[in-house]
């Protein structure tokens, strides 16, 4: 999987899920649409149209789908900040991959979240 300079330390799962990003310290801190691509209990990498500045501070939601979870949709909160930013090409489009460790996070019921 690794080579040699390979620095994870938890496994990663190629996994395409929708995430909610906000960055809290912009002025305009509404949520930005993104899929992640991988993920671990430690990190992601997700694609999206906006380009954060390495370091950020990120406050996520990402939706686990029932096919994933066996039942009802589960959110998971997470905060985390930024370890580095790429442009990507996706179906033609320019994209931002952003590579992202986590430092916190919290499982949801979908319906908890919204009550």
């Amino acid at each position: 999987m690794g080579g040699a300079n390979e620095r994870r330390t938890t496994r990663r799962y190629d996994l395409s899920l929708p995430v909610l990003v906000r960055i809290p310290t912009e002025k305009e801190s509404d949520s930005k649409k993104g899929n992640t691509r991988d993920i671990s209990t430690r990190g992601l990498y997700f694609v999206m149209d906006q380009d954060p500045q390495a370091g950020s501070q990120l406050d996520l939601v990402l939706t686990l789908p029932t096919a994933i979870t066996n039942g009802k949709e589960v959110l998971v909160h997470a905060f985390g900040r930024v370890l580095r930013v790429e442009p990507r090409i996706e179906d033609g489009n320019a994209r931002m991959g952003v590579a992202a460790v986590i430092d916190k996070y919290d499982i949801v019921r979908a319906e908890a979240a919204r009550a």
